[in-house]
């Protein structure tokens, strides 16, 4: 499946993204969702998944509350809105897709497919 993300940007703190994720080339809900996000010299990490029908979601600690991941199995597309946004937000947020794991994992290892990524960017 090949995935393209986007809706990244320069934001001040406290505002607001959403980005996107659109998919194609195989039966999207067959997938998981994931959203990692990758700041500058540290790991990637998983910030949120969905499963595959939309029943099941995780939110980082970090992010709980404040972000809102979605899914349109129909068009083929994951959403993951993001609200208050603070410095520590920065980096680059990936989208990814795991056949293997049907509720989503925080593992990266799990994911089989990535996006090209997407700048987040939140100033002080």
């Amino acid at each position: 499946v090949q995935l393209q993300a986007y809706g990244g940007g320069l934001v001040q703190a406290g505002g607001s993204l959403r980005l996107s994720c659109a998919a194609s080339g195989r039966t999207f809900s067959n997938y998981a969702m994931g959203w990692f996000r990758q700041a500058p010299g540290k790991e990637r990490e998983l910030v949120s998944c969905i499963s595959r029908g939309a029943t099941t979601t995780y939110y980082a600690d970090s992010v709980k509350g404040r972000f809102t991941i979605s899914r349109d199995n129909a068009k083929n597309t994951v959403h993951l809105q993001m609200n208050s946004l603070k410095p520590e937000d920065t980096g680059v947020h990936y989208c990814a897709a795991t056949a293997r794991a049907p509720y989503g994992s925080r593992s990266f290892r799990e994911y089989d497919y990535w996006g090209q990524g997407t700048l987040v960017t939140v100033s002080s």
